[in-house]
C-alpha cells in the first residue's frame, strides 16, 4: 500500500494575511492534522510566482484509509476553524489536492 501525499494550498490576499495564516499553522493547526493520522507534514512558502502570496501545507498519510478516516473524524472541524479564520470573504482561497506518493 503507498502512502497518500495531501496538499493544502492558501491563495492569500496579502502579505499579512500570509503571516497570520503561517502563525496559525505552526500554532498547533498542522500538529492536530498530524494527531488526526497523518505521518508528517511540512509548511512550503511558494516564493515563485511571487504573486499572490501562496501557502502549501504538505501531508503524509499512510494510506487512504487513514487519510479518509481524517477527512471524515478530524477534517470538518479543523477546516471550519480556518474558514473562520480565513474566510472567502478576505480574499483568502484554500484547494486541496490528494496523490499516490510512488
Amino acid at each position: 500500500m503507498n502512502d497518500i501525499a495531501y496538499t493544502v494550498t492558501a491563495t492569500l490576499p496579502d502579505e499579512a494575511t500570509r503571516v497570520a495564516y503561517l502563525t496559525w499553522l505552526r500554532a498547533g493547526h498542522v500538529d492536530a492534522v498530524v494527531a488526526g493520522g497523518a505521518i508528517s507534514a511540512m509548511i512550503v512558502r511558494v516564493d515563485e510566482p511571487a504573486a499572490p502570496p501562496r501557502v502549501q501545507t504538505r501531508y503524509v498519510f499512510p494510506s487512504l484509509d487513514a487519510y479518509r478516516t481524517y477527512t471524515q473524524r478530524h477534517a470538518p472541524g479543523l477546516r471550519a476553524d480556518g474558514l473562520q479564520r480565513f474566510p472567502p470573504e478576505r480574499g483568502v482561497i484554500f484547494t486541496r489536492e490528494i496523490g499516490t506518493i510512488l
